[in-house]
């Protein structure tokens, strides 16, 4: 099995051929062809590489699906003597992105 540790926002994700993978929100439109060069880690069977930081000469090759929305997540704040009540929420954006092919030199 052929896969690959990339980094994109300051996380980190595991890439295998042919899966979807969410990452924080990039600026590129559905549809588009994504590069990613910032390679940490790639296992092809028994060899793998790892890099110091990155792997020299990998890509990743995917393709953007388009833009999701994550889980709602409430925020509620209560202060019961002060009659303090006030609830928030928030939903993260990501980008979602296929995994085409992993390259190496």
């Amino acid at each position: 099995m052929k896969y690959a540790i990339f980094e994109s926002g300051g996380k980190q994700y595991k890439a295998v051929e042919g899966s979807m993978v969410d990452v924080d929100l990039l600026p590129v439109e559905a549809g588009q062809n994504l590069s990613l060069g910032s390679v940490l880690l790639v296992a092809d069977g028994e060899k793998v590489s790892v890099g110091t930081p990155t792997v020299k000469g990998v890509k990743i090759n995917t393709t953007v699906i388009g833009i999701e929305k994550g889980p709602k997540v409430v925020i509620f704040k209560y202060s019961p003597k002060k009659r303090i009540r006030v609830k928030t929420g928030h939903r993260q954006k990501y980008t979602r992105l296929k995994i085409e092919k992993i390259e190496m030199e």
